[in-house]
């Protein structure tokens, strides 16, 4: 009797440890598919519509989809420096990894910031990877110009800990909202500063430098970490604005920002039409240049400048995802879908324990053709729910990352 009952136990925690309890469950979300975002591309007659759709791609995990299709809105073309040219640069700089570099120079600073363009995750998940050691130098609040504003802001997300889908648009994007998670988990105080209004240029970027400048008159004796887009981040005379973001806080508060500038050398969807400095180098992982005295390859644009230059190598893919998902500690969790009664292609989201689904930004989302395929996940030990949908029927089950 003793025997049988031992022998009901091990059967009992064999099948708890090798079966999950699949749950249908109500579920709606905004994510769109791939068919969703191309039948949208087809029938809109906007300009910008390849940079809708490339944030759209950006949002729902597709780095790859999101990298074609601004492209396919922007102007490329292939460049290369000759040999002489490359030599001369090989001659004047030596190349360091950039968080190195970064988190040294921050420590002489109040303000660092750091750009990034609004289709591209990756420069979400480097930002991300600096801020634990920009904490222990002292830098305690984010700025994010991705945040909603006005009557649509979300000032319960300090408190609450994670981004949810109203929390901005951007910021729906997993790496995104990751990157808020954890910036909360570590103990920064988070804000909004997009200015109110509807007109551009030179007024928005007035609005948010004084934005900026009444979270630091409150905190002034606080370091403050900037992620904002594109070139808001360039200090001198920027043709058109003036002065962009940036030159207007320092015009504002007398503080001169240490800029970041991220998005000049980065991939583009093919390797040929990346910049030349990035060809010539084929770097292995994101750096700066850096001469014999210690400083560094700037970005200069006119009469505007960024402080540096990071130079992001090509993304390698695994399991058909970007090779930098798997990195700062998240793992390639590989989940298996043929048990799921459902018609595909499927979406596949993971959310954190404890984080409402229907609200938060998920930590990772990957859409799935066949039955067949594996889902791969970006994910860090900790309880996740799994949600798999088509938008028709939807399934959740839990998920154990140890």
């Amino acid at each position: 009797m003793k025997q049988t009952t031992l022998l009901l136990i091990s059967i009992y925690l064999f099948i708890s440890c090798t079966e999950r309890e699949i749950e249908q469950i109500d579920f709606s979300t905004d994510y769109k598919f791939t068919s969703e975002i191309e039948e949208q591309i087809l029938t809109d007659t906007i300009p910008w519509k390849y940079q809708i759709s490339a944030a759209d791609f950006a949002k729902k995990g597709d780095y790859k989809n999101a990298l074609i299709h601004w492209d396919m809105g922007m102007p490329t073309q292939d460049r290369n420096y000759t040999k002489a040219e490359i030599d001369s640069i090989n001659s004047k700089y030596s190349v360091v990894n950039a968080a190195d570099y970064i988190i040294k120079e921050a420590q002489k600073n109040q303000v660092m910031m750091i750009n990034e363009a609004h289709h591209n995750s990756m420069h979400r998940a480097f930002t991300k990877s600096l801020l634990q050691r920009l904490f222990d130098n002292g830098y305690k609040n984010l700025g994010l110009e991705a945040l909603d504003i006005g009557n649509n802001l979300d000032s319960a997300l300090n408190t609450r800990g994670y981004p949810v889908q109203k929390t901005g648009y951007y910021t729906q994007d997993p790496q995104f909202g990751d990157l808020i998670r954890e910036a909360i988990e570590i103990g920064y105080e988070v804000f909004a500063y997009e200015r109110l209004g509807t007109d551009f240029g030179k007024h928005r970027e007035i609005g948010q430098a004084k934005n900026i400048q009444k979270v630091i008159d409150s905190r002034p004796n606080e370091k403050f970490l900037i992620h904002c887009g594109f070139a808001h981040l360039m200090e001198g005379n920027y043709s058109g604005w003036e002065k962009a973001m940036a030159g207007r806080l320092t015009e504002y508060t007398g503080i001169n920002p240490l800029t970041i500038n991220q998005v000049e050398y980065s991939e583009r969807s093919k390797s040929e039409f990346n910049h030349p400095l990035l060809k010539a180098l084929e770097i292995k992982e994101s750096s700066i240049l850096i001469d014999e005295d210690d400083h560094p390859l700037n970005y200069e644009r006119g009469e505007a400048w960024a402080d540096i230059a990071v130079l992001h190598p090509n993304t390698d893919y695994v399991d058909g995802r970007p090779n930098w998902l798997f990195e700062n500690g998240n793992k390639n969790i590989s989940l298996e879908l043929k048990d799921i009664p459902i018609e595909f292609p499927v979406m596949v989201l993971a959310y954190k324990k404890g984080e409402d689904i229907n609200e938060a930004v998920p930590i990772d989302i990957m859409e799935v053709e066949d039955k067949k395929e594996n889902a791969h996940l970006a994910l860090k030990k900790g309880d996740y729910e799994i949600v798999v949908t088509n938008k028709s029927k939807s399934y959740k089950f839990g998920k154990t990352v140890n």
